[in-house]
């Protein structure tokens, strides 16, 4: 069974159109509504967890209006465009809704588990921005996204379920505006670590080198060495090794006095067919290829 959304309201005024359409996914469960409205409909709502409140479609004459209102905020009117609009709503925050005029309304209630919430959005967003109500925000940009996931409510049979996710939390994302964490600035190595290191992989890059000697070699653990080396250079102390190892094959290709099966145990190659895979991936070629473009003449 999936998520179960934990909702408590009194609403007067609706008549459900169709039957409810439902769709749950890990942690999360996605709500589509069809509902023929009284002249005056409305309702209170209160979630245990946090949702968002999606119209995607209302009719009714010029003056159709919604009005959403909690207890210690101003309230937010959309009318008589009542879509795109979309709500934010914090687990706990008691809603009241009000509408005028308004005939039939198509929309969507997204519930989140707040432990799926928290292991989506990771360490790195301010817990502050979840507890921030936005109420009817004018989203064009994100109604597309609002009836992709609509559509997955209504189909006999629903994509992965990560597609349902990702729709769910592109929807929040983008409601919130909730932005990238910034990336932990990770020391590189010293100078002259970095070279002692790096004139010991050109030296010795025919053999197995241990990470063990590399990190001895700047005095750090193998862990840290592994970060610093990457941050000074771009990649990590394996790809460096394999990349000299190529550097040194390219001048014994271009030189043209070894094969192809010589020059891969000159560099350190178990066997031609390795160093073969090991250069197409890096050079996006064969050696033979390469040696053919580049050889002296």
């Amino acid at each position: 069974m999936g998520f179960q959304p934990r909702m408590h309201n009194r609403i007067e005024g609706f008549s459900i159109l169709g039957g409810l359409k439902r769709l749950s996914f890990p942690g999360m469960t996605a709500d589509l509504w069809d509902v023929a409205c009284a002249p005056e409909a409305g309702g209170f709502y209160l979630g245990e967890d946090p949702r968002l409140f999606i119209v995607l479609s209302a009719t009714g004459d010029e003056r159709r209006s919604l009005r959403l209102s909690a207890p210690g905020l101003e309230a937010a009117e959309a009318g008589p465009n009542l879509s795109p609009s979309l709500s934010y709503v914090p687990a706990g925050l008691g809603l009241r809704g009000e509408m005028r005029a308004v005939r039939t309304l198509r929309h969507l209630d997204l519930h989140i588990g707040r432990e799926a919430l928290a292991e989506r959005l990771g360490e790195g967003t301010d817990p502050r921005a979840l507890s921030i109500p936005r109420l009817l925000q004018p989203s064009p940009e994100l109604l597309p996204v609002a009836r992709l996931l609509a559509v997955e409510c209504e189909a006999a049979q629903p994509l992965l379920p990560l597609y349902a996710e990702s729709l769910a939390l592109a929807l929040l994302i983008g409601l919130l505006r909730l932005p990238a964490p910034a990336a932990p600035m990770r020391a590189g190595l010293a100078p002259w670590a970095l070279r002692r290191v790096v004139d010991f992989i050109e030296t010795h890059c025919q053999r197995a080198i241990r990470l063990e000697e590399l990190a001895g070699l700047a005095g750090l653990s193998p862990s840290h060495f592994c970060h610093a080396f990457k941050a000074s250079t771009g990649m990590g102390a394996h790809r460096y090794q394999m990349e000299a190892r190529l550097a040194r094959a390219r001048t014994l290709l271009k030189a043209g006095r070894l094969s192809i099966s010589e020059i891969a145990t000159e560099t350190g190659f178990a066997d031609q067919a390795h160093f073969t895979r090991a250069f197409r991936h890096l050079s996006g070629t064969t050696p033979a290829r390469w040696a053919r473009l580049h050889r002296d003449t």
